[in-house]
């Protein structure tokens, strides 16, 4: 059976970009065992819009609550492979 391949697609703030990237390298994202290549993604500015809601509970690390913020941030791309790394990614993107 063919390894699964899923793709990981995240935004984060320019100033946070190299750490989090790292740690998504460090549980094997953007590896593939058929490859010679490791830390592979592919990164691209956007601009991100969000609103946190203080009736939710929100508590944002940019912008004030109950205010629409826009910001200038970096969307990354990369593979997983196999759920067990793609799980170990999405808790990475957690810390």
């Amino acid at each position: 059976m063919a390894d699964e391949r899923f793709k990981l697609v995240f935004t984060v703030p320019h100033t946070h970009l190299e750490l989090v990237k790292a740690a998504m390298f460090a549980v094997g994202a953007g590896t593939s065992p058929t490859s010679k290549y490791s830390h592979a993604c592919s990164q691209s500015p956007v601009t991100g819009q969000f609103r946190p809601v203080a009736a939710l509970g929100a508590k944002p690390f940019l912008g004030e609550p109950d205010k629409l913020v826009h910001v200038e941030e970096m969307r990354v791309e990369v593979l997983c492979v196999s759920r067990e790394t793609t799980r170990k990614a999405v808790e990475a993107l957690k810390e």
